[in-house]
C-alpha cells in the first residue's frame, strides 16, 4: 500500500510503499477514504505526544474515516462493509473510566492513534475494533474527518464547561481546525460567541462564513470584546496556549466564569491568583478530547447541518507536505485532509 511515514520523531514525512497491515484479535482493517490534516498530527510527528524509538517506524494521522474491509478473530464479521471513523485514544474499553464514559481518562490507556498505532497517512490501517465508530449515512469522506477531534473536542468541552443559553463565550485561535468547530458548537448551545484571531484572512471567515463575532487578538492588552460583553466572558476557551492568551483569559472572566485550556505546550505557564479566584468563583480547567459517545453526537450535529465541518484544503498523499508548511505558517483556515482514492 502507498503510505507516508516518519523513522524518527521529529524527522522527514517519507513517501513510498509499506506491507498492508493485517488485523490481530479484536482489531479491524480500514481502507483509509480520508485522513485529516491538523497541527495535533505536527505535535504526533514531532515526538509531543509520545516518542518511544521502539514505535518507529510510524505512519501518522488520527482523525480516519473509511471502511472496514477485514476483521480480526473476536470482531463480529457483520461490521465488514461498515463505514466508520476513528476514536484517538486507544483505550482499554474495561476499566472503571471507560466503564463511566470518559473514556480519555482510561486507566490502562495504551497510547494514541499515529503516535503509538499506524494511522492514516496510508490506504490502510489495522485499528481496534473499540475504536472504530459508525458514521451516519451520506457523509463525504474529507468533511467527515473534521468530526473524530475537531469537532467531537468542542462538544466535550461544551460539556465539560457546562455551555448554556446566554453565555458569552469566548474562544483563542478561533480559525485553526478545532476553533472554526468550537465557535460553532457553542453557538449551538445558544452561547453568544466572538472568536480571536490574528491572521485577516481567519477573522474575515469566522465573521463572513460563520456569522461569528470577530475579535483582532494580536495584542491581548488591547483587544475588544462585544460592546454589550463588558470586558467580560462567562467562559475562555484557550487554544492558542500562550503565557499572554492564558493570563488575558484568567483575567476576562466575569463572576462564575470558567477558563477551559486545551494545549499541552511544555514550559508554558502564567500566573493565578487564589485570591481572585475565590472571589470571582471562577475555574480553570483543562479538557481532553472526548467520550465515544461524544464523537456520536458530533457527527449527528454534523448529519442533522447544526455544524458545518470546515475543510478548506484536500489534497492527495503527495500534497499533505504543503499542507503541513501552510499549517506551521498558521494559514490553513480549519482543517486540512489527505483523500485516498478508492
Amino acid at each position: 500500500m502507498r503510505a507516508r511515514w516518519i523513522e524518527a520523531w521529529g524527522g522527514e514525512l517519507l513517501d513510498g510503499e509499506r506491507p498492508r497491515p493485517v488485523p490481530g484479535d479484536g482489531e479491524a482493517l480500514v481502507r483509509v477514504e480520508a485522513c485529516s490534516i491538523g497541527l495535533t498530527v505536527l505535535n504526533c510527528i514531532r515526538g509531543d505526544l509520545g516518542a518511544d524509538d521502539a514505535g518507529l517506524p510510524r505512519v501518522p494521522g488520527h482523525e480516519i474515516v473509511g471502511e472496514i474491509v477485514e476483521v480480526g478473530r473476536g470482531v463480529d464479521p457483520a461490521r465488514v462493509g461498515e463505514r466508520v471513523m476513528a476514536y484517538f485514544y486507544l483505550c482499554c474499553g474495561e476499566c472503571r473510566r471507560c466503564l463511566e464514559g470518559p473514556e480519555s481518562l482510561c486507566e490502562r490507556l495504551a497510547g494514541v492513534i499515529g503516535v503509538h498505532r499506524d494511522g492514516g497517512y496510508a490506504e490502510y490501517t489495522a485499528l481496534p475494533a473499540r475504536n472504530l465508530l459508525p458514521l451516519p449515512a451520506g457523509l463525504g469522506a474529507s468533511d467527515a474527518t473534521a468530526i473524530p477531534d475537531a469537532i467531537a473536542t468542542p462538544v466535550h468541552v461544551a460539556r465539560h464547561a457546562d455551555i448554556r443559553p446566554g453565555d458569552r463565550v469566548a474562544v483563542t485561535a478561533a480559525g485553526g481546525g478545532v476553533g472554526v468547530h468550537m465557535v460553532q458548537v457553542a453557538r449551538v448551545c445558544g452561547a453568544d460567541v466572538a472568536g480571536l484571531e490574528v491572521v485577516p484572512e481567519k477573522l474575515r471567515f469566522l465573521e463572513d462564513e460563520l456569522s461569528v463575532a470577530a475579535v483582532d487578538s494580536s495584542d491581548f492588552n488591547s483587544l475588544a470584546l462585544p460592546a454589550d460583553w463588558h470586558g467580560r466572558a462567562d467562559v475562555v476557551v484557550d487554544l492558542l496556549g500562550t503565557r499572554a492568551s492564558l493570563s488575558w483569559g484568567g483575567g476576562a472572566l466575569a463572576p462564575g466564569g470558567r477558563l477551559v485550556v486545551l494545549t499541552t505546550f511544555p514550559g508554558v505557564g502564567f500566573d493565578v491568583s487564589p485570591r481572585e479566584l475565590v472571589f470571582a468563583h471562577a475555574t480553570i480547567m483543562g479538557s481532553r478530547y472526548a467520550s465515544r459517545a461524544e464523537l456520536g453526537t458530533a457527527s449527528r450535529m454534523v448529519a442533522s447541518g447544526r455544524v458545518r465541518p470546515i475543510v478548506t484544503r484536500v489534497v492527495d498523499a503527495g500534497g499533505i507536505d504543503a499542507v503541513h508548511d501552510q499549517l506551521q505558517r498558521g494559514e490553513l483556515i480549519g482543517r486540512g485532509a489527505v483523500a485516498w482514492a478508492a
